[in-house]
This record gives structure tokens, sequence and C-alpha cells, in this order.
């Protein structure tokens, strides 16, 4: 039984196309070669060459130099179209390697409405307009779980990422501020202090860094008689602010939340007999992420914050 033929298929070289799109651009082959810095022999060569595997003349040769055939310009105009397209794969390729494009996605767990957080992100997305940023906000524990999945590159949290293979950098601190009612007994002080919470009810979002802030709230209030009321709710920061409003309570943020104005709410700072009351945060990403985008975002924030120190 006669097998079915094969038709085989020559390969075209892309310095071919390129060598027949300088032809035609300069209408001479002798021209195009000297302007290529290569011997005319060479690019009539490779021109002959792509004809034969095509079986199209591309070119009528002449003494004058070279004219695109009808079925010629075809080529030569699908020939321009793949080859924009490799300049493009290369480029881009380029630009991925050096972390001047790609994607970084970023966890956190805190507002980006002002502050350090939103100023990074800011400079970071001027910098490298072409990298694709993914903002992610979820609790510690599930950012954890997406930074030891691979699925976020970077968190910037406040506190401990249980992950024992992780880079860590410390990068600022937020003051801790009381959000109250504007027609509150506390707000017409401008400084609040933490026994002067004895009599209110905190309201506190479950999500992070509620819990953070209940714990911090215990440790500077440790006798049980001294600590004011506490009410965790299921919702977020911005829920708690509206609950704030409704005078169900107040509550703690942290000092890039205020960014986000709710109509009837006013901040004032929370202090010890020390000064102000602080939440550091740092950076935690895997040591075994090779993304280039990384890299330049880790580079701008040592650039920022090369060590942290109070009151930054």
């Amino acid at each position: 039984m006669d097998q079915p033929r094969v038709l085989r298929m020559h390969p075209v070289d892309l310095k071919q196309l390129r060598f027949a799109v300088a032809a035609a651009d300069y209408g001479s082959i002798r021209q195009a070669a000297e302007l290529l810095s290569i011997r005319h022999s060479i690019l009539s060569r490779s021109i002959s060459l792509l004809e034969h595997r095509i079986g199209i003349t591309v070119f009528e040769r002449s003494g004058g130099g070279v004219r695109p055939t009808p079925a010629g310009r075809s080529v030569l105009w699908m020939a321009r179209l793949i080859l924009e397209q490799v300049d493009v794969l290369v480029a881009t390729a380029q630009s991925n390697g050096r972390g001047e494009a790609g994607r970084l996605s970023i966890g956190f767990c805190t507002s980006i409405s002002v502050g350090n957080l939103r100023a990074t992100l800011t400079e970071f997305k001027s910098r490298f307009p072409r990298v694709e940023l993914a903002t992610i906000e979820r609790s510690r524990n599930r950012l954890a779980l997406a930074l030891r999945n691979g699925t976020v590159d970077i968190l910037v949290v406040t506190g401990e990422v249980p992950l024992p293979d992780n880079n860590v950098h410390p990068l600022w601190s937020e003051r801790i501020l009381v959000s109250v009612a504007e027609d509150h007994p506390l707000a017409a002080r401008s400084v609040i202090y933490w026994t002067d919470l004895r009599s209110e009810t905190i309201l506190l979002s479950q999500h992070d860094p509620g819990r953070e802030l209940e714990d911090l709230l215990i440790s500077k209030l440790v006798s049980p008689e001294d600590r004011p009321r506490i009410e965790r709710h299921d919702v977020s920061r911005g829920i708690i602010k509206s609950l704030v409003s409704m005078k169900l309570g107040i509550s703690l943020v942290l000092e890039s939340d205020v960014g986000a104005s709710f109509a009837g709410l006013v901040y004032r700072e929370l202090r010890d007999g020390t000064g102000s009351t602080r939440f550091d945060f740092s950076a935690h990403w895997r040591a075994d992420n090779d993304n280039p985008a990384l890299e330049g975002f880790l580079k701008l924030l040592t650039e920022r914050y090369p060590a942290l120190t109070s009151g930054e």
C-alpha cells in the first residue's frame, strides 16, 4: 500500500525576511547591503534562497535596482508583520527580564488610603508603568498561605508571618489613633491616653489587624477592671467606622486609615506614658522567588526604608 506523501516545509529564516524588507525599502540590493554592512553577494543569495523556499519571485531585478512583484508585495507585507511581532516579543522578554514589565502581586491587611504603602505603590508604578500591579487584601493567615503557594509575591503586614523560609525587611511604623464621633467627649481632647478608654465600648473588626489591636489594648490595660468593653464584629474597617459614626462605640485605627474620610468622625492620637503607640510594618517574601518585578520593588523598599527608626 502506498504511503501518503508528506509535504516538507522549507524553513524561512528571520534574517531572510529582514534582508528582503531592507531591499524593498531601499529599492536596491546593493544599497541595502551597504547600509546593513554586509556583502552584496550575501544579501542577494539570502533573498534568492527565500524566493526558492516559498516558491515565489519576490523581486523583479533590473540595472536600476529591485521592485516587488505583485506576489512579492503580499509576501513583504506579511514579512513586516512577522518582524514587528518578533521585535515586540524580544522587547517584552527583555523588559520582563529587567523587571520593567510583567506582574507583581502584593498582599496587605492595612489601608492604602494614605501613608507609606500608598506612597510606595505610587512610586513603583511611576518607575515601572508596564508592570501589572495586583493588590490583595486578606487576613494575615490567608496571605501567608498565598505567599507559601506562590500566588503572592510579597506581603506588607504588621506582626509575624509563620513561614520558615521567607525573607523579612523592616519598613515603617504607624501611630495608633482613636476614632470617635465628632460630638463624643473624647473628641474635645487633642491626645487620648490608654487609661481614658476604661469606660468606653471599643468596636474592633475581626479582620486583621483587629486582633493585634485587641492584644495591644490588653497589654496596655493589664487589669480587667481597667479595660473597656470590647465588641468584635465580622465586618470591614469601613463598617466599623459607620458603627462609630452611629455612636455605638469608638474604635482603634492605624494612621493609614485616616485617609478614607468618613463624615462625623474625628481621629485622636493614642498615647501612654512614653509617647505615641505605634505598629511596625515589614515586608515578607520567599527567598526562592525570582520574579524580576519583585527585585525592582525590593530595591525601591530598601531605598525608601533602609532601616526602621523611631518617628518614621
